[in-house]
């Protein structure tokens, strides 16, 4: 009876850790591209309520954008062939991150280039009093570029900048004087984007 107890737990165990596995699995999916002759159907999952889809040229020309209007996956189809000769991403502009997807138009035919997908973690500025805690996912280990300008009567003034890099977690901390007397403006760069916080 004791045998009997200990592999059904185990049984539930490994139930329970493969379900695990699989829930991951489907997570690390992000989307689907089904690529016909005339039509591109763009199928996105774990989307959220007010995510923005975007396509962008190489000088980051918005050629298209839709906020997504329910959660859970999103299906558009795109005649992509139209578009001139050249390099475009598609890009999905969540709360903490932005995904793009590659593409290139040569001669009517679309080509995707899953081998150039790119996650970028935003970064997260908050305020907790007088504390001001700007956190980043930097899995490449990209610097990100801080500056804190505080807004008075003149106008903004840069108080403090740092670049932080060669780390994949990217934490730090400011004390914020004189919140009550006027506003911060937190400025990010990181990875040719820039990210603006105001306090």
């Amino acid at each position: 009876m004791k045998n009997a107890i200990k592999h059904t737990k185990k049984g539930i165990l490994m139930v329970t850790m493969f379900a695990t596995i699989l829930s991951f699995a489907n997570e690390a999916t992000l989307f689907n591209i089904k690529n016909e002759a005339k039509r591109t159907s763009l199928t996105l999952h774990n989307v959220k309520k007010g995510n923005l889809l975007s396509v962008k040229d190489t000088n980051g020309v918005i050629l298209f954008k839709e906020y997504i209007q329910e959660s859970g996956s999103y299906t558009k189809g795109f005649d992509l062939t139209a578009l001139p000769n050249g390099a475009y991403i598609f890009e999905l502009d969540k709360d903490l991150e932005i995904n793009t997807i590659p593409f290139t138009v040569k001669s009517n035919i679309v080509l995707f280039e899953k081998e150039n997908e790119k996650t970028i973690f935003k970064p997260l500025v908050r305020v907790n009093d007088d504390k001001l805690y700007v956190s980043k996912l930097s899995l490449n280990e990209e610097p990100l570029e801080i500056e804190i300008y505080f807004e008075g009567l003149d106008g903004y003034e840069l108080m403090h900048s740092e670049t932080v890099d060669s780390t994949k977690t990217i934490e730090r901390v400011y004390r914020l004087d004189g919140l009550n007397l006027g506003s911060y403006k937190i400025v990010c760069f990181t990875e040719g984007r820039k990210f603006i916080k105001n306090i």
